[in-house]
């Protein structure tokens, strides 16, 4: 690993300038009655500039230790956990026809748009809908997102602190993601709570940031992780409760076919004696911003519609946007992380492209040289065609993101942890393999996490996939 070649680096030069060190000395206390005219020479000039070797050994030593001491520390994901709801939440097309017809809220035409568009949209009849759809008053009840968000937060905080034997009070930083529920007190106060967090803890409320959140909160843990020892908790969730739509507007109506229930703990930790029991090391984050074009911005938004419904809207341009996106994503990130001979390949490609006057064909690097895994943006069958397409990856490396979906729906941030969870059921990921982990989310944004295996993957007790993984990829 980096971090271990980069130690046993500094140590080798800390013991050179030792052993150094102990050499001048033998020399300059060598009598006079050396018969070599050179090594007199030699004690002369040192026995005459004691002071200036000795502080310029004095000074070497200390900068080499005062590296040692601010390098940044190793980050590692300790473990992590995906909360599944119960089997009776389960949210089949039945389900989502019956509520439909018992709200008495959508038109004829807006139930058919919605059948059609939850029956391409690559769900499954396994995922699981928020306690809300099964009460009978839809009026926004706060109550109800209250008790989703302490459903998935609570339970799987307490199982991965549990899974890696860490205590609440060893904690130093907490990061909660929640894109569209920000009450008060913050989400991140309702964990400190139910933990007993001690008072001394850093917190962090990431909200608005859509499915970026997940990879955006290790990104933060990351960046907090690396000037100091500790434990970083991140709980990233969704609540649908308040945001279900109840109104026509087709661009909002999408979000109620395509966004599920779903959560995930992980525990990060740059405390190198738990580097042994950590699943994987944190290599680069990249995180794009793309707000600044208006038709990136208002991608996905949430709104009003003309009758006062507040819902997220999904534009026809919210694909496009992701393909555009993703390109300025990709062309910081290639540099970072492709071995040079890919790189050199890709530039002869575009070289050769030019000579032939070709501008149609779009040159994309192979990103399957750089990372084993990939964990891309489940966001929704569309999207996941979009990057397929545009990076050119095979229906192989695509599947974990195709049977998350099918599985789970858009869990929004926590998706890609899912994910993550479908490689480890099905034994893939070996010591020293690469993760990419890519997101996007509102506003618009793209964040990159790459991490390197520090063991074989093998299947937890509590794996989402645990009962169905037999069944996939289907």
């Amino acid at each position: 690993m980096e971090s271990q070649t980069t130690i046993q680096l500094l140590k080798l030069i800390f013991f050179t300038l030792l052993s150094l060190t102990l050499a001048l000395h033998a020399i300059l206390s060598f009598t006079s009655s050396s018969s070599n005219l050179i090594d007199q020479k030699l004690v002369i000039i040192l026995s005459n500039n004691k002071l200036i070797v000795f502080s310029f050994l004095w000074c070497t030593l200390v900068s080499i230790l005062a590296y040692i001491s601010t390098r940044p520390l190793p980050v590692l994901l300790l473990n992590y956990t995906c909360f599944k709801p119960d089997h009776d939440r389960r949210c089949t097309l039945e389900l989502c026809e019956y509520v439909g017809l018992r709200s008495r809220r959508y038109s004829e035409e807006s139930a058919d748009f919605m059948r059609a568009i939850y029956r391409k949209s690559g769900l499954g009849d396994e995922t699981y809908a928020p306690l809300f759809l099964f009460q009978t008053d839809y009026e926004a009840k706060f109550h109800y997102a209250i008790l989703e968000a302490e459903e998935g937060m609570f339970s799987s905080a307490s199982s991965v602190l549990s899974k890696s034997g860490v205590s609440p009070s060893e904690i130093t930083v907490l990061i909660v993601a929640c894109s569209m529920f920000a009450p008060s007190p913050s989400l991140s106060s309702f964990v400190v709570n139910h933990l007993k967090l001690p008072s001394n803890v850093k917190t962090f409320n990431l909200s608005g940031m859509g499915c970026s959140a997940g990879t955006m909160a290790m990104d933060l843990a990351g960046s907090i992780l690396r000037h100091r020892i500790g434990y970083a908790l991140l709980v990233i969730t969704e609540s649908t409760s308040l945001n279900w739509y109840f109104g026509d507007n087709r661009h909002m109506l999408v979000t109620n076919c395509i966004f599920r229930a779903g959560t995930a703990a992980a525990l990060m930790t740059s405390d190198p004696s738990r580097r042994w029991s950590a699943k994987m090391e944190l290599i680069r984050t990249l995180r794009t911003h793309h707000g600044a074009d208006d038709a990136a911005y208002n991608a996905a938004i949430q709104r009003e519609d003309e009758n006062g419904n507040i819902g997220v809207a999904l534009t026809k341009d919210l694909v496009r946007v992701a393909g555009a996106g993703l390109k300025g994503h990709i062309t910081t990130l290639a540099p970072r992380v492709l071995p040079v001979s890919e790189l050199l390949k890709f530039a002869y490609l575009v070289v050769k492209s030019m000579f032939r006057g070709d501008k149609k064909t779009q040159h994309v690097p192979d990103f399957t040289t750089a990372f084993e895994h990939m964990c891309i943006h489940a966001g929704g069958k569309a999207v996941i065609d979009s990057v397929a397409r545009l990076m050119k990856f095979s229906d192989k490396v695509v599947e974990p993101a195709r049977m998350c979906l099918h599985r789970f729906g858009n869990t929004s941030s926590s998706l890609v942890l899912y994910e993550f969870a479908y490689f480890e059921a099905k034994g893939r990921i070996k010591a020293g393999d690469r993760v990419w982990m890519l997101a996007f989310g509102t506003g618009f944004k793209a964040c990159s996490v790459v991490w390197r295996a520090l063991q074989d993957s093998w299947m937890d007790a509590d794996n989402p996939w645990r009962d169905c993984i037999h069944r996939y990829p289907v």
